[in-house]
C-alpha cells in the first residue's frame, strides 16, 4: 500500500479545538468563576451581618478604617514629630466640629467656625510653647467663641434670651475642655524628648483596653457596669481589659519605655481606668443628646469622638505619668 501524500492525510483527532468549542469552554469557565465569586460574596455578607448583629457595627470595615488611621498616626510619630502636629490638628478640628454639630442638633446654637479655629490653634501653641501655650490658647479659644456667639445675637436669626446665649457659650466651653484641652496633652507629650514613644505606648494600651473589654464582655459578660449609660459594658469586660492592660503595660514599659516592671502595672491600671471613664462619659453625652453615634463620618466607628472617647482622658494621665517617672 502506497503512502498517502502529506497534504492528503486525514486530520488527527484531539489536537485541535474549533472556535465554537473554545467559546463554549470560555463561557462555562466564566460562569463557574462568577458563581464562585457570588457564593464567596454571599458568605462574606452573611458573616458580616452576623458580626454586625452581635457587635452593633460593621467590624470588618471598622478594622480597615482603624488600620488606616493607626498607620497615619504611627508614621507621624516615628518619622517626623511635626507631622503628628498636623495629624492632631486635623483630628481635633474634625472632632470639635462634630461635637458642635451634635450640640446644634440638640438645640444649642454653637458657632462652628470659631470652634474649629480655636481647636486647631491649640495644637501649635502646645507643641511649641508647652503647657503655658496650651492653657493660653485654650482660654483664648473660649473667649473667641463666647464673643462670636454674643456678636451673633445681634442678628435676628441668632437672637435669643440671655440664658440661652449663656447655654450656647457653655456648650462651646464643653468642646474646648473635653475635646481640645484633653487632646492637647498628647501634643505636649509628643513634643517632649522621647515623648513619641510614651504617646505610642499609651495609645496601644487604650487599644488593648478596648479590645480586652470587647472580647471579655462578648464571651463572659453578664453583669452590667452602668446599664443606664452603656448597657453593653460589663464588669467581666472591665476585668478582662484590666488584665490585658497590665500585661501589655509591663511589656511596653519594659521594652519600649525602659521602665521597671512594676511601672507597667501602674501604667496599665491607670490607662484602663481613664479609658473606661472616657467611654462612659461619651456614652452619657450621647444619651443626653439622644443620639447613637456622634456622626457617620467613619463607617463602622460612628464619628471621630466615638473613637477618641477612651483616648481623651488617657492623654492627661499619660502626660502626668511621663512627668513623674521619665
Amino acid at each position: 500500500m502506497k503512502d498517502q501524500p502529506h497534504d492528503q492525510r486525514p486530520p488527527k483527532r484531539g489536537h485541535g479545538v474549533s472556535r465554537a468549542e473554545f467559546r463554549a469552554q470560555l463561557k462555562a469557565t466564566r460562569g463557574d468563576f462568577e458563581r464562585q465569586v457570588q457564593a464567596t460574596r454571599a458568605q462574606l455578607d452573611a458573616t458580616s451581618e452576623r458580626i454586625e448583629a452581635r457587635t452593633g457595627r460593621n467590624l470588618i470595615l471598622a478594622i480597615l478604617i482603624g488600620l488606616v488611621l493607626g498607620g497615619a498616626m504611627l508614621g507621624s510619630l516615628i518619622f517626623v514629630k511635626e507631622l503628628f502636629m498636623i495629624f492632631a490638628s486635623v483630628i481635633i478640628g474634625f472632632t470639635s466640629f462634630e461635637l458642635a454639630q451634635a450640640l446644634r442638633h440638640a438645640g444649642r446654637n454653637v458657632p462652628r467656625i470659631p470652634v474649629v479655629i480655636a481647636a486647631v490653634g491649640v495644637v501649635p501653641a502646645a507643641f511649641y510653647l508647652g503647657s503655658a501655650g496650651q492653657w493660653l490658647a485654650t482660654l483664648a479659644g473660649i473667649l473667641l467663641i463666647a464673643l462670636w456667639r454674643v456678636a451673633l445675637a445681634v442678628l435676628p436669626a441668632h437672637r435669643a434670651a440671655t440664658r440661652a446665649v449663656l447655654g450656647d457659650v457653655g456648650a462651646a466651653v464643653l468642646i474646648q475642655v473635653y475635646v481640645v484641652f484633653l487632646a492637647s496633652f498628647a501634643v505636649l507629650l509628643v513634643a517632649q524628648p522621647d515623648g513619641q514613644w510614651w504617646t505610642l505606648a499609651f495609645l496601644l494600651l487604650v487599644i488593648t483596653a478596648d479590645t480586652g473589654a470587647y472580647v471579655s464582655g462578648l464571651n463572659f459578660g453578664k453583669h452590667p457596669m452602668a446599664p443606664t449609660i452603656s448597657p453593653k459594658k460589663t464588669w467581666e469586660g472591665f476585668l478582662g481589659a484590666a488584665l490585658a492592660c497590665m500585661i501589655a503595660g509591663v511589656l511596653l514599659g519594659r521594652f519600649m519605655l525602659g521602665q521597671p516592671w512594676w511601672f507597667g502595672l501602674i501604667f496599665g491600671l491607670v490607662i484602663v481606668l481613664t479609658a473606661t471613664f472616657g467611654d462612659l462619659a461619651e456614652s452619657l453625652i450621647k444619651r443626653d443628646l439622644g443620639i447613637k453615634d456622634m456622626s457617620s463620618w467613619l463607617p463602622g466607628h460612628g464619628g471621630f469622638l466615638d473613637r477618641l472617647d477612651s483616648i481623651l482622658p488617657s492623654t492627661g494621665a499619660a502626660y502626668a505619668l511621663f512627668l513623674i517617672f521619665a
